[in-house]
């Protein structure tokens, strides 16, 4: 088995591909050889801005020889479908078949197909020139790099070398005038000349050598070392940021992270400003003086320079100093406005073409906002309408205009600014919370109870609307974000144990224009987003299934507590058992419904009871109904659960000594009817048709 080692040597890949673009090599490579018969052993990829790099173990030295059989035409099929087969076949005469003898069908001819191994360099070689064609760039550049064909070779930024080593040895391979070699280069600056390389090890101990460090995320890890390093030294606190810290990786072959400062008075800018500021236009770190920004940064350079890193740090300062008295200028322009003021320039910016305003849309959230305290009972009403009405003010202001994820953010300090009502200013800047998966959500139990009410008026007002216009997401695409939306408010609803009846507040949001039908296909969009939300906390979507299938379910907080007791039911003996019970009450049921063309639904005779076991059944039955309608009733839902439980043991007893389809009519009636009452007492808590097993 041998080793190969690939190295695409470019010009500067953007910082933003480079990950991508190496699991992209690796997967296309590994892939293409698998399929011409090569299988081959790990496969590692990496990436730095100039070179992708794949290594490959356990490479045989030719792929498998192959036989295989395929069959043709009957024998005494046209001469054309002879031919055909032939061609594909790659025979020379018929003669080279086989008849295969066939009563049923007739005679047909079979090809018996010898084909050899191929050797390692020729399947690598062909697989290479696909992938370097195909290769899935976002973007690709021409660079006068002409291809056979006439076309031209494109990439993300020119291609200048090969490395293609199989054992040690160079495969000949060529594209574009591009001929593989065993060469590369390290550092631009500090690498020194060209070198040859003989295998993976070789390579990257050379590379370090010239001052390139091959793993991604061996210069994150040296980046972040270095930054806490410096920061503990001057006894300052990095603002962690693995993004930064994976784009400057992406940006440097041979880290070094520097300090520099700026003046103090910036700091009159609120903190994520002058962050934002550094980060946008510098790549730089921030770093604190306790809990407050100081007036200190740190860059990271892609060289280690003679006089320390002095003329670095000065450039660097020079700019940041420019860039933040941007910043310093947008803030003391946007204090000269009121968010009133700003609110009211919102009337001249389109929300979507279809929705209206910017303006028009805060008029929904307010009320919507001011709706949901009061039923929810979040918080004073007039602080949620308030706060609604001023959620998107700051999107005029001119410091969201130059770093659009400070939105919100602004908007709480202009209103503390103004001195509003604090429960305000947070509503403005939480209301957009959630904005991922493990972001947190505004809780009323920590005083943010209008934030939870703008914040769910906010995303409703978002799905209310693209609905209403037939703008739903798809599976191809979700432009407006709206399974984000969805999955904030079932989050907010959920971890806020809100009880919110969807249907009623989604006709809310709608208004005047209530759409019954889009209500209820908004809410089947939400119980999809409900299966995927409590799926990736290890529920069964089944369950939602059984849980949805009752009517008036569109309380999230209640199903999913629903879901949770019923899950813990089937997790035991009893429940399973019950499930089974359950599934085969239903079975018959439906076998002996088509079979009579009319629903067996209603009440037992009791007179009609004969056994003990059907008599102990209708018993539990009775009971089983108050019980679980009581325990429901105060959402009491493991109660429920427990109480259902007690139909396990007369329901196995009923089937083991009862037989339905009885000779007499009235008796076997009188059962089924039986058997359609534990369907009703069922459905109290879940259709359980709708679970598996």
């Amino acid at each position: 088995m041998s080793e190969l080692l690939l190295e695409l040597f470019s010009e500067e890949i953007p910082a933003r591909l480079q990950v991508r673009a190496s699991e992209d090599l690796r997967r296309l490579m590994v892939d293409g050889l698998k399929a011409k018969g090569l299988e081959v052993g790990d496969a590692r990829a990496f990436a730095t801005p100039r070179r992708l790099t794949l290594v490959i173990a356990d490479v045989p030295k030719k792929s498998p020889a192959i036989s295989e059989e395929k069959k043709g035409p009957r024998t005494n099929a046209p001469e054309q479908a002879v031919q055909g087969f032939l061609k594909s076949a790659g025979l020379a005469s018929i003669d080279e078949a086989t008849i295969v003898k066939d009563e049923k069908k007739g005679d047909f001819y079979l090809a018996r197909i010898e084909k050899p191994g191929r050797a390692a360099g020729e399947i690598i070689a062909e697989v290479l020139r696909d992938t370097i064609l195909n290769f899935p760039w976002p973007k690709t550049m021409r660079f006068n790099a002409k291809l056979d064909n006439g076309g031209e070779l494109r990439w993300v930024r020119p291609l200048h070398s090969i490395i293609l080593l199989l054992d040690g040895k160079v495969i000949p391979f060529e594209i574009a005038g591009i001929k593989s070699g065993n060469v590369t280069r390290g550092h631009r600056f500090m690498g020194g000349e060209p070198f040859k390389v003989t295998d993976f090890a070789d390579y990257e101990k050379q590379l370090k050598a010239n001052k390139v460090v091959l793993d991604f995320a061996e210069r994150a890890a040296t980046i972040n070392e270095g930054a806490h390093a410096l920061a503990k030294e001057a006894k300052l606190t990095l603002v962690e940021d693995d993004a930064l810290a994976a784009e400057n990786a992406g940006l440097t072959e041979w880290p070094i992270v520097l300090m520099g400062e700026f003046d103090k008075s910036f700091l009159e800018v609120p903190g994520e400003c002058l962050t934002s500021a550094m980060k946008t236009h510098q790549k730089c770190f921030s770093l604190r003086h306790g809990k407050k920004l100081a007036n200190h940064f740190l860059l990271v350079s892609n060289l280690k320079a003679k006089d320390g890193g002095k003329t670095i740090i000065a450039g660097n300062e020079k700019v940041i100093a420019a860039r933040l008295s941007d910043a310093k200028f947008f803030w003391e322009t946007d204090l000269k406005k009121t968010l009133d003021e700003m609110r009211d320039e919102l009337k001249g910016i389109t929300f979507h073409e279809k929705l209206g305003t910017q303006f028009e849309r805060t008029e929904r959230i307010k009320e919507l906002a001011h709706q949901i305290a009061t039923e929810q009972e979040l918080c004073e009403a007039a602080l949620a309408l308030r706060a609604g009405e001023l959620s998107k003010a700051d999107l005029v202001s001119g410091m969201v205009g130059e770093f659009p994820e400070l939105q919100g953010l602004m908007g709480r300090y202009y209103a503390a600014h103004e001195k509003l009502n604090p429960e305000i200013a947070r509503a403005i800047e939480l209301h957009y919370k959630p904005k991922g998966p493990t972001d947190s959500v505004p809780l009323e139990s920590e005083d943010d109870g209008a934030a939870v009410a703008v914040a769910l008026a906010d995303k409703l007002d978002m799905l209310v609307g693209f609905w209403a216009i037939g703008e739903k997401p798809t599976g191809s695409g979700d432009p407006y974000q709206l399974r984000r939306a969805a999955l904030g408010v079932i989050r907010i609803v959920i971890e806020n144990d809100l009880r919110m009846p969807l249907l009623r507040t989604i006709a809310l949001a709608q208004g005047a224009k209530a759409d019954e039908a889009a209500a209820k296909d908004l809410l089947a969009f939400f119980a999809e987003r409900l299966k995927v939300y409590l799926r990736d906390k290890g529920a069964r979507h089944d369950l939602i299934d059984a849980v949805f299938a009752l009517p008036g379910q569109d309380d999230l907080a209640l199903i999913v507590k629903r879901v949770e007791a019923l899950s813990e039911l089937l997790g035991t003996d009893d429940g399973v058992n019950l499930l089974a019970g359950i599934k085969r009450a239903q079975n018959i049921l439906s076998i002996e419904e088509k079979k009579d063309k009319t629903s067996h639904a209603g009440d037992y005779d009791a007179e009609l009871l004969q056994l003990d076991e059907e008599k102990a059944l209708a018993a539990a039955i009775d009971k089983v109904k108050d019980d679980t309608v009581s325990a429901l009733a105060v959402e009491n839902f493991a109660g429920a659960m427990r109480a259902l439980a007690e139909l396990r043991a007369p329901v196995d007893a009923f089937f083991d000594k009862v037989t339905v389809n009885a000779d007499d009519p009235a008796l076997r009636l009188n059962r089924l009817h039986l058997l359609s009452q534990i369907r009703a007492a069922t459905l109290n808590v879940a259709d359980f048709t709708k679970i598996a097993g």
